[in-house]
């Protein structure tokens, strides 16, 4: 009797299911042991993927939580690709959707600000515009639209998710205080990292990627967050690589 596909990877993923009858190894003989091996490798190799790909989740959970949760993961979101670099995509909302981390509500955005540190360090390389690009009178600055490398992402949360990632992170940060964080990622040299964002950062980047100039961009954020701080927003792209490109549409005369 031969063993459909669907049956032997439902047994493969869920390590309290029977091994499928009919299962043989090549010497014909039932293949019980071996499969249970074989399954058992299978989970401890997607568990340990789970720890790197979300390791301040298992920090914030413990390791025997992370462990858990990464073997309920694997029955309901088995790999779709033999990459493992995209395992774990469903992760956040699979947090989200846990009744009994509902007190832990930053969870689901932790797991994001994660997933796109990965995405970043997997993003197109592109080539950074100069340091002194944007070193132009004020009159056109306003007039210049910018392109931005593959790699950089922006996240924003309704939690201080900068500030719970810091303090999972680092050595000696300080405690998260209460209130909403958005974050700016980059990859300088090919290592992501995560940056606090001033307050309309987030709004003013969207403006931009969605074609303003950076004046009208400024204009649009700062009616609604008057304490934009551009110069702080355009430093961090700028020492991040993040601006690729920096073009100017100057007035007719």
């Amino acid at each position: 009797m031969s063993v459909s596909q669907t049956t032997f990877r439902a047994a493969l993923l869920d390590t309290s299911a029977a091994v499928p009858d009919g299962l043989r190894d090549a010497a014909e003989r039932p293949a019980g042991r071996r499969f249970s091996v074989y399954r058992n490798n299978v989970a401890v190799s997607l568990t340990e993927a789970m720890h790197q790909a979300f390791p301040v989740i298992a920090r914030l959970l413990g390791s025997q939580n992370m462990d858990g949760l990464a073997g309920l993961f694997l029955r309901k979101h088995p790999p779709s690709s033999p990459l493992m670099m995209f395992y774990g995509e469903e992760f956040p909302e699979f947090l989200a959707g846990m009744e009994q981390l509902s007190h832990l509500g930053y969870l689901p955005d932790v797991a994001r600000l994660e997933l796109a540190l990965r995405r970043s360090y997997h993003s197109a390389d592109s080539q950074p515009a100069p340091p002194d690009a944007l070193a132009i009178p004020p009159e056109e600055i306003v007039l210049a639209k910018l392109e931005f490398a593959p790699s950089m992402k922006v996240l924003r949360s309704d939690w201080p998710l900068f500030s719970i990632w810091r303090f999972n992170s680092e050595e000696g940060a300080p405690k998260p205080a209460p209130g909403s964080e958005d974050i700016l990622i980059t990859r300088p040299e090919f290592d992501p990292a995560p940056h606090f964002l001033p307050k309309g950062g987030a709004d003013w980047i969207a403006h931009v990627q969605a074609g303003l100039t950076i004046g009208e961009a400024f204009e649009q954020t700062s009616a609604v967050f008057p304490e934009f701080d551009l110069g702080a927003t355009l430093a961090l792209l700028l020492q991040g690589g993040a601006i690729t490109s920096v073009s100017i549409e100057r007035l007719a005369t």
